[in-house]
C-alpha cells in the first residue's frame, strides 16, 4: 500500500486505528516530493524537520490517548501567501524573497491546532496575480499530467502537489478563480467558501473585497473536513462572519431527488472549448440521473465579470501592494540616491511585470478624474451582477457549468498576451464578485488526456449544499481514481 495514493480521509482512518503513524505518513509525502518535484517544481520551501517533529508530536499525544481530529497526522501543503510562523512567506515576489513573520494566519493556526502537519509552502503567481503559475519570481510549476503544460492559477503550485500525490491536501486562495481554475486544469478538488466564512488574516492582501482562503483535495470529502476546520468566526478579520459553521460531512452523502440545478446559458458560448462541454454537460446528465432537475437560466450581466473583476482588483491591488516601498519589511533597493529613487528602484526591481501592469491599471482606475468613469462604475456593476445572481439562486439551489473554457494549455502559450489568459477565469470570476461559494471537481477528459472541471456554485454561506452535489456527481463517475503517470 502506498501511502501517497490514499485520500486525506483514508489516511486518516489508518491513523487513528493505530495501522500507521503519522511520521510515517510524512515520510512517505517527503518521498513521493522528492520523486516528484524535480519535474513539477510545485513547492517553493519544503518544511521536512520541521514536519518530522511535527509528526512525532501527533503520534506522542496519540499514544497519550489524547482527542485528536479526523485528519490529525496527515500531510499538508500550504500556498505562499499565507503566513506560517518562522517560515519565508514570499509570496512568489522577489519583493518578499526573505520575508519571514512571527506568526501564522488564521487559516494555517487552525490547520496546526487541528493536528495536521504541514510539510511546504507552494509556489504561486506573484502576489496571486495570474491564472497558470508563470508569473511566480521562482521559476513556473508544471502541469502533473502534462510537463509541457501550466497547473492554472494562481495556486497552482498546490494543485500540482495534490495532483502528483505529494499531499492529500493543501491551502490555496481564490480571488477569480486561483483555487479552482488549477484544480480544474489538474483533475482535483478544489472549493471557495463564501466570502468571510473564512479568516482572511495572515493572508496577503491581493483584492481584500475578492480574497478568500480556499482548500484542495482529491475527494469532496477531504475539502468538506477541511473547510470545517478552517472555518469560523475571527476577531482579527472585521470581514469575517458570524454565520455557524455546520459540520459539512453530516449530509454529504444525501440524495439529490428534485434538486434545482441552474445552468446559466451565458457559460455556453463560442469561447468554451468543444472537448470541455461534452464533458460538463455529461456531468448535468449524470446529475440528472441523480434525481436533480437542471434548468437554463440567464444572468446577462456575465458577460461583463471580465471587465468588472479586472478594474475592482487591479484598484485593490494598487492600493494593498502600496505598503511595498521599501521602508518597513520586504526589499529595499541595495542603491539609492535619496527617497523617491529608493521608491522607484525597490518597486521596479522587486515587483515582476503582471503585478506591475496591474498595479498600473488599478492607480488609473482610481487617479482623480477617472475613479467615477472606471473603479466606481466596476463597483456599481458588481452589486447589479451580485443582485442577479442571488435572483436566480431564489428559483434554483445551485448553478453548474464549467470551471475553465479550456483545459490546460502549454507553457507561454499565453504569456504574452494579457487578455487571453485574464479571460481564462471567465467562469470562476462571478462566484468572487458575488461572493458565493463555488466547488470544482474533475468531470473528464480531453482527448489528450486532459483533465477537465466541472463547477458548482451555491448560495450565500450554503457550502454544504454545494459539497453534497458535488459529492453526489463524485460517487456516480469514475474520475477521482485516475491519477496522472508520474511513475512511483
Amino acid at each position: 500500500m502506498d501511502l501517497h495514493d490514499l485520500s486525506a480521509r483514508a489516511l486518516g482512518g489508518l491513523l487513528e486505528r493505530g495501522e500507521v503513524s503519522s511520521e510515517e505518513s510524512v515520510r512517505a509525502a517527503l518521498r513521493r516530493m522528492e520523486a516528484v518535484e524535480p519535474r513539477i517544481h510545485a513547492f517553493l520551501k519544503v518544511t521536512g524537520k520541521e514536519a518530522l517533529r511535527d509528526a512525532r508530536s501527533v503520534d506522542a499525544a496519540r499514544r497519550r490517548g489524547e482527542p485528536l481530529g479526523p485528519l490529525a497526522g496527515v500531510p499538508i501543503a500550504v500556498k505562499d501567501n499565507l503566513c506560517t510562523r518562522g517560515v519565508q512567506t514570499t509570496c512568489g515576489s522577489r519583493m518578499l524573497q526573505d520575508f519571514i513573520l512571527p506568526y501564522d494566519a488564521t487559516a494555517v493556526e487552525k490547520v496546526r491546532k487541528a493536528h495536521l502537519v504541514i510539510i511546504g509552502k507552494t509556489n504561486m503567481d506573484e502576489f496571486a496575480m495570474g491564472s497558470s503559475t508563470e508569473n511566480s519570481a521562482f521559476g513556473s510549476t508544471a502541469n502533473p499530467w502534462d510537463l509541457s503544460r501550466v497547473p492554472g492559477g494562481s495556486s497552482g503550485g498546490a494543485a500540482a502537489a495534490v495532483a502528483a500525490r505529494a499531499v492529500p491536501l493543501a491551502l490555496g486562495s481564490d480571488t477569480g478563480g486561483s483555487v479552482r481554475q488549477p484544480a480544474a486544469l489538474t483533475g482535483v478538488v478544489g472549493l471557495k467558501p463564501t466570502y468571510g466564512r473564512v479568516s482572511r488574516y495572515g493572508l496577503v492582501a491581493f483584492a481584500s473585497s475578492l480574497d478568500q482562503v480556499g482548500v484542495l483535495g482529491r475527494e469532496v470529502r477531504d475539502c468538506a473536513g477541511l473547510c470545517r476546520i478552517i472555518s469560523g468566526h475571527d476577531p482579527r478579520d472585521s470581514t469575517s462572519s458570524r454565520a455557524p459553521v455546520p459540520d459539512f460531512e453530516a449530509d454529504l452523502d444525501g440524495n439529490l431527488t428534485g434538486l434545482r440545478i441552474g445552468v446559466p446559458k451565458e457559460y455556453f458560448g463560442s469561447a468554451l472549448d468543444p472537448e470541455v462541454e461534452t464533458a460538463v454537460r455529461g456531468a448535468l446528465r449524470t446529475l440528472e440521473g441523480e434525481g436533480a432537475v437542471c434548468q437554463e437560466v440567464e444572468i446577462p450581466l456575465l458577460e461583463y465579470a471580465v471587465a468588472i473583476y479586472q478594474v475592482l482588483a487591479s484598484a485593490e491591488a494598487s492600493s494593498n501592494l502600496a505598503r511595498y516601498d521599501g521602508v518597513v519589511y520586504g526589499r529595499r533597493a541595495g542603491r539609492f540616491s535619496n527617497l523617491e529613487d529608493m521608491y522607484v528602484r525597490t518597486r521596479s526591481e522587486g515587483f515582476g511585470s503582471e503585478v506591475k501592469r496591474r498595479i498600473m491599471l488599478g492607480t488609473f482606475a482610481l487617479s482623480s478624474g477617472y475613479a467615477d468613469a472606471y473603479y466606481r462604475q466596476a463597483d456599481r456593476a458588481r452589486r447589479m451582477l451580485e443582485r442577479d445572481v442571488q435572483r436566480v439562486l431564489e428559483r434554483v439551489d445551485v448553478l453548474a457549468g464549467p470551471t475553465s473554457p479550456t483545459a490546460a494549455f502549454r507553457i507561454g502559450e499565453k504569456a504574452e498576451d494579457p487578455l487571453a489568459m485574464y479571460l481564462m477565469d471567465t467562469y470562476t470570476l462571478p462566484a468572487n464578485l458575488a461572493g458565493i461559494p463555488a466547488l470544482s471537481l474533475p468531470c473528464g477528459f480531453t482527448s489528450k488526456g486532459l483533465p477537465v472541471g466541472f463547477q458548482i456554485l451555491g448560495k450565500p454561506f450554503d457550502e454544504a449544499g454545494v459539497l453534497r452535489v458535488g459529492r453526489a456527481y463524485e460517487r456516480a463517475s469514475p474520475w477521482r481514481a485516475r491519477g496522472p503517470s508520474l511513475g512511483s
